[in-house]
């Protein structure tokens, strides 16, 4: 750090107290962002997340500003946000990154008079993540070895959190995830910046959408009869691995208990989310199983609105299932979709089997 960069050790040492007090993935890297952006003196930070495929799934950008209140006193607030378009990400940061990514070592990236800096983060021997931050001179020998310091306790406490956050037998996000998720982008949803503007100016259309799918093993519980809970277990396993290579890197996957799972996906609208079930659908049908051989799996899904509660939104997904499921099974069924048709009709259901 700087000349003073004693006296901030105790300041330091109690912000990572703090952030491994955290229960919450996404509040710990936002603790993260609070963290580093005071101490190396910027007003914005960025953090990244990748998938396996170094494809980018989350974006948070940290801001803080001078404010003066009505007394004239003037104090410092913080924002940190969700990028909801993954999709405009500027090109030098996707540069920078790409660097980061093939060296494995923090890289620098001149903006005009600043330096675009980023460093990984590392999941075991991974890159699984960026840490970006822009300013007017370079990163000194001390700041550099404290952003590594606070990026391997960030990245360490953060693995034992995702471990609590994961079904045992499958790998996939829990119940407890899910929840968590859904606030998240149910802040995703209400937030002004998400609508953007058509050409003609008169009104705002949602820039990413989100859809909410509950999916489920077809004549599950006659597999457990037949084979055994081991086979049972193994098909569970080998279903969540199809699913997982066959949904998109951005996408969500939850084990919800039993032979049920819970998708969460961001397409524009709901063709491309349709096409994105169908073909996992097809997935599933396609595999052939040990034992068992052929299985398939019914999927109800239904869009996210932020003046729909996520429980509305489960239990439509969930009737839409039903529904699926009444029809003959290995098919996917969309709520709108059964609404227009008049199969369904609107109604506010307090109550899902999932909570």
């Amino acid at each position: 750090m700087s000349d003073n960069g004693s006296n901030r050790l105790p300041g330091l040492l109690g912000k990572l107290g703090k952030m491994t007090s955290i229960r919450d993935t996404e509040v710990l890297e936002q603790s993260l962002l609070r963290t580093l952006g005071p101490l190396l003196g910027v007003l914005d930070t960025s953090l990244y997340r990748t998938d396996d495929q170094q494809n980018m799934v989350r974006v948070l950008n940290y801001h803080r500003s001078k404010v003066i209140e009505a007394d004239g006193v003037a104090r410092m607030v913080e924002r940190v946000e969700e990028v909801s378009r993954l999709s405009d990400l500027p090109q030098e940061v996707l540069a920078l990154t790409d660097n980061i990514r093939l060296l494995g070592k923090p890289c620098t990236r001149k903006i005009g008079k600043d330096l675009l800096v980023g460093y990984p983060l590392l999941g075991g021997n991974d890159v699984c993540g960026y840490f970006v931050f822009q300013r007017d001179r370079e990163v000194q020998a001390a700041e550099d070895a404290t952003i590594r310091g606070v990026l391997e306790v960030f990245s360490n406490y953060y693995a034992l959190l995702d471990i609590s956050l994961r079904d045992r037998l499958t790998g996939l996000f829990n119940r407890q995830a899910l929840e968590s998720s859904f606030d998240r982008i149910w802040r995703v949803l209400g937030r002004p910046d998400h609508f953007v503007e058509q050409s003609d100016g008169r009104r705002s259309v949602p820039g990413e959408n989100y859809w909410l799918a509950v999916i489920d093993i077809d004549h599950f519980k006659s597999i457990n009869d037949r084979f055994g809970h081991m086979v049972g277990d193994e098909i569970l396993l080998l279903v969540s691995r199809l699913m997982s290579h066959t949904f998109r890197g951005s996408d969500l996957l939850y084990r919800y208990g039993g032979e049920e799972f819970v998708a969460i996906i961001a397409a524009d609208n709901a063709k491309i989310a349709h096409n994105v079930f169908e073909r996992v659908r097809l997935a599933i049908e396609a595999h052939i199983f040990p034992q068992i051989e052929h299985l398939t799996i019914s999927i109800g899904y239904c869009q996210a609105m932020q003046d729909i509660l996520p429980v509305e939104v489960l239990s439509r997904a969930d009737r839409s299932l039903y529904q699926a499921k009444q029809d003959g099974r290995n098919r996917v069924y969309s709520y709108h979709d059964l609404l227009a048709s008049g199969v369904f009709k609107e109604q506010v259901c307090a109550d899902a089997e999932f909570f």
